[in-house]
């Protein structure tokens, strides 16, 4: 799928992704994740500002917020004024960006890597992009260790690509164990199928 294609079907979701936001949805999970983000921030895929309500303003220098959708990056504009948090935006797909090595104190990624074509690639860059001493911190969904969840998942997973630009049948934890990232905690919910991790990078 070209990005042309890829960028209207987030554009597409953009108020949906907004009104999650407020909602309950994955909001403990969020929570946890989020509040250890410190320093300067880079946030991939930040689509509409979903993490904004999460961040500690006070642990936090600047949030670079990276999202290829201009729909999502307008709602995630007005959540940043909306939160009084420290946002650069950035209109871009994350693996056609170039940053300094060793930049971000933390790096957030929260439901992107189902989408990446290239997630190990992409995971490279955030390990070079994050600072030595400096964390990485996910919250990604994937193929459940349940075997009957996770045929249907696979079943199901074209639809998902074609209306909404997400595969359903990654594993996840497979692909972070092949990265440039180290695991410090991870958790598991939904039979495996959401994972939080904290990681830092493999220098």
């Amino acid at each position: 799928m070209n990005n042309n294609k890829l960028i209207k079907k987030f554009d597409k979701q953009a108020n949906t992704y907004d009104r999650i936001r407020e909602k309950e949805i994955q909001r403990k999970w969020r929570e946890k994740l989020i509040k250890e983000a410190k320093g300067s921030v880079l946030e991939v895929a930040v689509g509409a500002g979903g993490n904004f309500p999460y961040y500690n303003p006070e642990k936090i220098g600047k949030i670079t917020a990276v999202d290829f959708s201009p729909k999502m990056l307008e709602k995630a504009r007005v959540a940043a004024l909306q939160y009084h948090l420290p946002v650069e935006i950035i209109e871009s797909d994350i693996d056609q960006l170039e940053f300094e090595e060793n930049q971000f104190d933390t790096i957030v990624s929260t439901l992107s890597f189902c989408g990446y074509p290239q997630p190990l690639q992409t995971l490279e860059n955030l390990s070079k992009w994050c600072k030595p001493r400096g964390q990485i911190l996910l919250l990604e969904h994937g193929i459940s260790s349940n075997f009957l969840f996770s045929k249907l998942q696979k079943i199901l997973d074209p639809m998902f690509v074609r209306m909404i630009g997400c595969h359903q049948n990654r594993n996840i934890m497979e692909l972070i164990s092949l990265s440039a990232i180290e695991i410090q905690k991870v958790e598991h919910h939904w039979f495996d199928v959401f994972h939080l991790v904290w990681a830092k990078p493999k220098k």
